[in-house]
Formats: C-alpha cells, structure tokens, sequence
C-alpha cells in the first residue's frame, strides 16, 4: 500500500535566501529542512509558497519579495517565472556570470580538487535574441481551443502560453503566435509534436515534425507561411535522415568564423552552437590558448563538424579531427574542402570505446582539444600523454564532469590545470559553458 503524500502547506511562508544554488534556485531552511525557492536570490527575505515536499528536501516558489537583493532586475520577459527556458532574468546580467564563475569554481575544489593557476576573463555576448538551434514543444490545447508553441513550463510537462520569446533570434522568437496560429490551420494540428529551429548566418529554417504526411492544403498553409514571414521550411517524418525541405525550400544553412577566414555548412539537424556571436568568441579564445605552431600536428576530439579543427588547420602543420557520429565527419571532410584546407583529416571513431587500433593513435601529437558532450572525457584522457600531448585545450558544457577530468589530469596524469573560466553561452539560464588549459609538467 503506497504512503499518503503529506498535503502542501497553504499560507506562504517567510524566509531568509541564505545562497544561490548552481541552479539557480534560492536556498533556505525552514525547521532545519533545506528549501530550494524558485524566483529568490541570494540575501534575499521573501514569502513563498510551496510546490513540493520531499523526504530530503522541498521546493518552492517565490510570492512576494519583502527585500530585494541588489542584483535583482525586472525580468525582460512577460513570461518568466511560467516558462521553464529560463531561470535568471530576474539577476542582472553580470551577476549571472559572477554566479556561473563561482560554480565552476566550487566544482573544481569540491569535485576535481584542483584550483586554476588563473582565471580568464568570462566570454560574453548578446543576452537577448542569441538563440539560433531550439526544439519547439507544439501541441493543441481543447480546453484553450487553439495551439500553442514553445518551451515547456517550469517544473511541468506542460507547455507554456507564450507570445513570445526574448532569447530566441528575433526571426523566431517575435514569432511564436503566428506559429501556433499556422498550426492551427493544419488539418494535421494534432500530429505536429515540434518544430526545430536551425539557423546560422542565413535566414532560418523550421523542421515541422510530423506523424502522418500533410494534405495538399496543408503544404500550401506551410507554404504560405515560408512566404510572409520569411522561413524556409522542412518536414520530417521519422528520424533525422527523413527532414527535406518543402519544394523550392531548401537553404545552404551555414555560419562564418570570419577572423580565420572559414565557413561551416550544416544539416538542420546537425549539432551546431546556439549562440553563433559567442561561438565566434570561444573559438578564437581557443586556439588563442592552445596556441598551435606552424610545425606542430594537433589532435582535435569530439570535432564535430569541425569547429574549432579547421581553424586549427589555418594556423598549424595539420590537424586530425576524430567524432564518433559518421554523418558528422563526411559533412567536416566536405566542410574541409569547400574551405581549400588540405591539411585537417577526419575519422569516425567511438571515443568512449575501444581505440588502441585506431590509424590515427599511430602518430604523434603535441596538443589536443576535447569539446566533449555533458559525460565528459574521461575514457579517452589516459591516452593523451602517450600521444606526445604537451598541453590541452579543454571546451565544456558541464562543470562536474570538467572538475572529474580534471582530477584525473591533474592528480593522475601529470598535468597542470593552467587556466579556466566561463562562457556565457546561454544567457539567463543556469547553464554553464566552460574552457580549461592543461599542460604536462616539466
């Protein structure tokens, strides 16, 4: 017989905001039992309702702010606070980035026990209409008798009612009502679950998931659409290789690194940055910390479409790009000789796998960069002095597994964590992207 859950209590409660969490949450104690509210700020005295009680822990949410902080703000968007795509337009901007650095801080003590020997200085850009890759939740709701699109609400399934967003690329973001609005119109609406949002340099593209193929009425309502507002727009019908675009829709998607004279070409579907002016950024910080010779061979790891390899390639002997999705690699190869660069090649290999026959753990190299995915580098780092790797460039989009790799750099490999610091990659979100530079002790 499953336990009765404990009812939520109904008044609002008092409380002192004693920190910030790495989430972005306020955390207090009431009796003792830590609290984590919604909408607070550090130094902070508020009421709030809770939303959630838990055996370890409960949560809340932010009524009425008795004593603000003095680094709260007016959030930009009308929907904040609903809409769970961001968690800290209420802190000032430099704020947010002061709070990501002190994360990426503890992380590094608490997890990798290790400290930089500096820190970089944070890399910023646009706060506002920075986001050009987005997953659009769409769904018709009977009881609202109309669509909506957009991102989920906070601590829900749900999607939130939104008119629209403030970080998403204008083009979109201004847009969402006359989304939901073509929806509508759909004789298919209740078989549209997204739209994917693929943009670089060039006008964007929206991939119309759909579960059963659109009527001729529905093309041209699609159509239409591409017409007024400036899209170009695709369907996918099942997987990611199923996306085409509608006829006389289909766009070279593609972005520029201008400073090392190279452009990317990509498939909506492909991973690219969301933030293409931090992107430019991070790119150039990079090869600026790596510092590749024109006599040296570098190892680039988790490569991508080659992002950072080609690049590298403009400014060193050769370059060996090395990603375990195949699809990535032809489009890198193709990306390579579009640029006229004939010294970066590319394989396709599980980095998480086995790799000791690998033609490429044959040669020798004096530098690598890892851009790895949230689970880290963890099974490829023991190889990296074998290779001859004098110093690592480290790009991340998740503190705890940089700290654990870290560890094992540092306090196992004979490494030196020279530098680290933030990216503010997404803008009023609590998540944080991150470089680190490693080099062998003498």
């Amino acid at each position: 017989m499953s336990k009765k859950r404990k009812p939520l209590p109904q008044e609002p409660i008092e409380a002192e905001i004693e920190s910030l969490t790495h989430e972005g949450r306020g955390l207090t104690h009431i009796d003792g039992k830590a609290v984590f509210v919604d909408g607070a700020l550090a130094g902070e005295r508020v009421r709030f309702r809770y939303t959630r009680l838990q055996r370890r822990f409960d949560e809340g949410r932010v009524v009425e702010v008795l004593r603000a902080a003095p680094d709260r703000v007016e959030p930009r968007c009308p929907h904040f606070g609903l809409c769970g795509g961001c968690s800290l337009q209420h802190l000032d901007a430099d704020a947010q980035i002061q709070m990501k650095q002190a994360s990426l801080a503890d992380v590094f003590s608490r997890i990798g026990k290790v400290t930089p020997q500096r820190w970089l200085e944070p890399l910023v850009a646009d706060h506002w209409g920075y986001r050009r890759k987005a997953r659009l939740g769409v769904r018709h709701v009977i009881k609202k008798g109309r669509t909506l699109v957009g991102f989920r609400e906070r601590g829900n399934a749900f999607l939130a009612d939104l008119s629209r967003c403030e970080v998403l690329h204008p083009s979109v973001g201004e847009r969402l009502q006359i989304l939901a609005e073509t929806v509508d119109q759909l004789s298919i609406r209740d078989q549209v679950p997204q739209i994917e949002v693929a943009m670089g340099d060039t006008p964007c593209v929206l991939v119309f998931r759909v579960m059963q193929p659109p009527s001729a009425s529905d093309l041209g309502v699609l159509l239409t659409l591409a017409e007024r507002e400036g899209f170009h727009v695709y369907l996918q019908e099942g997987g990611p290789e199923t996306i085409r675009p509608l006829p006389g829709q289909g766009i070279d998607l593609h972005y520029r690194l201008p400073r090392h004279e190279v452009r990317i070409d990509f498939e909506p579907s492909d991973f690219t940055q969301v933030n293409l002016e931090l992107n430019r950024l991070m790119v150039d910080r990079a090869l600026e910390l790596l510092d590749a010779q024109p006599d040296e061979q570098v190892l680039d790891l988790f490569c991508g479409l080659g992002n950072f390899t080609l690049p590298l390639a403009r400014q060193t002997a050769s370059v060996v790009g090395v990603e375990g999705e195949a699809g990535l690699v032809a489009r890198a190869q193709a990306n390579a000789r579009a640029n006229g660069i004939d010294n970066a090649r590319f394989y396709t290999a599980d980095l998480y796998g086995e790799l000791e026959l690998e033609p490429w753990m044959r040669e020798g190299y004096t530098k690598a960069l890892l851009d790895p995915p949230r689970s880290g580098a963890l099974q490829v780092l023991d190889w990296l002095p074998r290779l001859g790797i004098e110093r690592i460039l480290y790009v991340s989009c998740y503190p705890a597994t940089l700290a654990r790799d870290a560890d094992r750099l540092v306090n196992g490999l004979g490494y030196e964590l020279k530098a680290a610091g933030v990216m503010d990659m997404f803008p009023h979100t609590a998540h944080v992207e991150s470089m680190a530079l490693f080099e062998r002790r003498l």
